[in-house]
């Protein structure tokens, strides 16, 4: 296109329509016509600068919250580390105990059969010493010496001769002893046969 024909056109549409409010302001507001009308650039300029002012600010809040959480976080962290020591220590003496408590109930549990054992021997031993006396028998009188070297023959033989009975089988003695110690006087009464 030749360049005289753009130049002597009529500014484009939007540019007339500036132009337009722009008359249309003077005329209003008198005052405000002696100032230069802020640009579309410096409007924006100011109100980025105002938003990024705004925004920065945000950024700061948040940083400094930040900071308090960490060391909120730090502190947590460090009771946590407490925390798992005395549960450690809590475990570990816990362990013990029950090293301790297996311990004392096998003794108990043996202790246990021990009584039961013991007190089943007091039972036999009373039983026993009850059959023993049963079987006993105490003879009074028989001078001491009489008997000579067999005890057992004398007293068979005697026991025969005084109850004047022929015993079929013949009477058995498991053993037969005086009671007591010798006496030495033989004034002295005779010990049990």
């Amino acid at each position: 296109m030749p360049r005289g024909k753009t130049a002597g056109k009529a500014p484009c549409k939007p540019a007339r329509q500036l132009l337009f409010s722009e008359a249309l302001r003077q005329q209003k507001y008198p005052a405000a016509a002696a100032s230069p009308p802020p640009s579309h650039d410096t409007m924006s300029d100011n109100a980025q600068g105002a938003s990024m002012d705004r925004i920065l600010q945000e950024i700061s809040a948040v940083g400094r919250k930040l900071e308090g959480m960490d060391t909120a976080m730090s502190a947590l962290t460090a009771e946590t580390r407490s925390m798992r020591l005395e549960i450690a220590g809590f475990q570990s003496q816990i362990s013990g105990l029950d090293h301790r408590v297996a311990a004392v109930e096998s003794q108990v549990v043996s202790q246990t059969d021990r009584d039961q054992e013991l007190l089943y021997l007091r039972s036999k031993l009373t039983d026993l010493e009850d059959r023993s006396r049963r079987n006993n028998i105490r003879f009074l009188g028989f001078p001491e010496g009489i008997e000579g070297t067999d005890i057992l023959s004398y007293l068979r033989d005697t026991l025969t001769k005084l109850a004047d009975v022929t015993f079929d089988p013949p009477l058995e003695f498991q053993r037969a002893h005086r009671l007591g110690p010798k006496r030495q006087n033989g004034q002295d009464r005779p010990r049990q046969s």
